[in-house]
């Protein structure tokens, strides 16, 4: 299959291509300003879908909207004409169609363009109204307030927000993409003509500057926001889209004692923190219990013992684990707990506990370990 992008160097268009660069038997063909629209009908007769991306929102001379949007979809359903192909056509208009402005104006006569041919063809036809695109590749300073505010807060640069309570409607570009490329198994005759990119989310200006301001900020407090899903994953993503290569890493404390070493590397709001710790040979570290705080360790490198005792009914436990063989170990709340390096490397340890460590409530309990052996003879 062979696939026409027009407004190629764009930025859902790059988007876009990336992905279809990614699947297999797709070819892409690229139409871009430095193109001639006579090159329009060459282009056409060898492809079989079109996404018409191209257009003009920020002319120099308004005069450009006509041309850029109106003028150019409609040479390109003449050229299409020409070849006496039914290409599907997929267009990206904007919610501004619905606007009495000379951007929106032009969008619509676009739209109405492809309607027409449509009418006349019966070409399937594929419009979307999108709303504020943000996602990765997004030219700042231009006409995203998401990339703008990402890429200035990212590089300590001021933003201006002249109303914080004023509201947004966005798309993430991978929704975009994603909803574009399964046009490919839809079948037009139920699903033409106008359509709509889901998710679609609302933030308004103020509460937009706060997320990304605390993205910055977590590399000072460890603290992540909730970035796993929906819209603050989606604008976290591009936020560090526009981070400069040389602020790609970034120091962490590192706390250091004769036994080895100490480093929390991030902390949630609601389900832990995530740190490691390093112990020399025969070194013993631990030695507490909890009331209710849990942890995981997972031994990255050499070999150790974990023991624990119950503290009311001196139950004891004791057991081994190296870094051949990964295997979570769980401390458990009631019962104190230590790790000794048994090897003769130094030994690295991963470790996640189920709150973040408060030193006014540290919920740590110094309760040191004899082995089974000692209980025994002190029972004898």
């Amino acid at each position: 299959m062979r696939v026409l992008v027009t407004g190629a160097r764009g930025f859902i268009a790059k988007n876009l291509i990336q992905h279809l660069e990614e699947m297999e038997g797709v070819d892409v063909l690229a139409f871009t300003r430095a193109d001639q629209t006579s090159d329009l009908e060459k282009l056409l007769d060898a492809v079989d879908w079109v996404f018409h991306l191209a257009g003009v929102n920020r002319p120099q001379d308004p005069k450009e909207f006509e041309s850029g949007n109106k003028e150019l979809t409609e040479h390109l359903c003449n050229a299409l004409k020409r070849t006496n192909k039914k290409i599907p056509i997929v267009y990206s208009s904007s919610i501004q169609a619905e606007k009495e402005n000379e951007y929106g104006l032009s969008k619509l006569a676009a739209e109405e363009a492809l309607l027409e041919f449509n009418r006349e063809t019966g070409t399937p036809i594929y419009i979307y109204r999108l709303p504020n695109v943000f996602g990765k590749w997004c030219r700042p300073s231009y006409n995203s307030v998401v990339a703008t505010f990402c890429y200035n807060i990212s590089h300590g640069i001021p933003i201006q927000i002249n109303d914080p309570t004023a509201p947004m409607r966005l798309v993430y570009v991978d929704d975009v993409v994603e909803e574009f490329i399964g046009l490919f198994e839809q079948d037009y005759e139920s699903h033409g003509l106008y359509k709509e990119v889901a998710p679609e989310y609302q933030i308004t200006v103020g509460d937009l500057a706060d997320l990304i301001g605390r993205f910055k900020n977590s590399r000072e407090s460890l603290i992540s926001e909730r970035v796993g899903s929906g819209l603050v994953r989606a604008i976290y993503s591009t936020y560090v889209s526009y981070l400069s290569p040389e602020d790609f890493a970034y120091p962490v404390q590192q706390y250091g004692d004769p036994r080895g070493v100490f480093v929390e590397m991030l902390k949630t709001q609601d389900s832990g923190q995530f740190s490691f710790f390093t112990a020399h040979p025969g070194v013993t570290r631990g030695g507490h219990y909890h009331h209710s705080k849990t942890e995981k360790f997972l031994v990255i490198k050499g070999t150790a013992c974990f023991r624990f005792r119950h503290v009311v009914s001196g139950e004891y436990h004791e057991l081994h684990t190296s870094g051949e063989t990964p295997q979570v170990v769980e401390t458990v709340p009631g019962w104190t707990h230590d790790v000794t390096n048994t090897g003769d490397e130094e030994l690295i340890c991963m470790l996640w506990a189920n709150e973040i460590f408060d030193r006014e409530r540290p919920d740590t309990y110094t309760c040191a370990l004899v082995d089974e052996k000692d209980v025994t003879e002190e029972v004898l």
